[in-house]
């Protein structure tokens, strides 16, 4: 598979300058979302494997899992960097330790 290079723009996290833009529909089903206050994050080599989850009590159910690329991975990172100083700036600082620490662990499928 070619891989094309492009110099990206200014904005972190931004599409390449000259790249060709890309029409994405959203289905009804995928626009409505999923609340998730809470996600596990597992790497191999070839791929990020983001279980996001919803906790209520004590107990949790995943309620989507996303896939991605190594590259990919980081282009998500980079964006929720931006987009988390934007954030910050607009509305305060933010302390990722407030809060109950919750240990999250996999428990075996109810179906058989």
């Amino acid at each position: 598979m070619a891989e094309e290079r492009a110099e990206r723009d200014s904005r972190p996290g931004g599409p390449p300058t000259g790249a060709r833009e890309i029409k994405v529909r959203l289905s009804d089903d995928i626009a409505k979302g999923v609340y998730a206050n809470g996600v596990m994050v597992n790497h191999t080599r070839e791929e990020f494997v983001l279980d996001f989850g919803m906790v209520v009590g004590a107990s949790g159910i995943v309620v989507s899992r996303v896939v991605m690329s190594p590259v990919q991975a980081k282009r998500l990172a980079v964006a929720l960097t931006d987009h988390l100083g934007r954030f910050e700036h607009a509305h305060g600082a933010l302390d990722p330790t407030a809060g109950p620490s919750i240990r999250v662990g996999f428990q075996p499928s109810e179906e058989g």
